[in-house]
């Protein structure tokens, strides 16, 4: 969704995208470019969303203000929060990597390259040594930052 949010820059350009160009859009395949395409093609689902915006529903129409680095090392990396951290919030640090062109994900993976790991953290650091993933304190976090 944030993905979609950034690249159409408002909703009327998403409900307008054709599949070709929502197939443009990070980490959006054909399926899921398909299904979004259809079910704006749908009249009652577009109405739903006019009716949304008569209510008063808004969504932001301006693009990030920041410039993402392709040469910081948050940049196309997925992240995984877990514990309780000290220095940050979990809605700070998720802002941060993803104002550095990274991926904040729920779930560890084999696809997940960092877990930044707080105090108590638990199965989602356990997931991630048996996998293999880096896992970052707060001080090698803030170190890449």
């Amino acid at each position: 969704a944030r993905d979609l949010a950034q690249h159409f820059g408002g909703i009327q350009a998403l409900m307008d995208a054709t599949v070709e160009q929502l197939l443009e859009v990070n980490d959006v395949g054909p399926v899921v470019a398909q299904s979004i395409w259809e079910f704006f093609q749908v009249s009652a689902n577009r109405q739903v969303v006019q009716h949304l915006l008569e209510l008063g529903v808004a969504w932001s129409e301006e693009k990030p203000v920041f410039e993402l680095d392709a040469s910081h090392p948050f940049f196309g990396r997925t992240f995984v929060l877990t514990g309780t951290l000290s220095g940050l919030g979990r809605d700070e640090a998720s802002q941060l990597i993803l104002e550095r062109g990274g991926k904040v994900s729920g779930s560890v993976s084999k696809k997940t390259d960092f877990v930044l790991a707080g105090a108590a953290a638990g199965s989602k650091l356990e997931k991630a040594q048996s996998l293999g993933v880096r896992i970052l304190d707060e001080d090698e976090f803030n170190q890449l930052l």
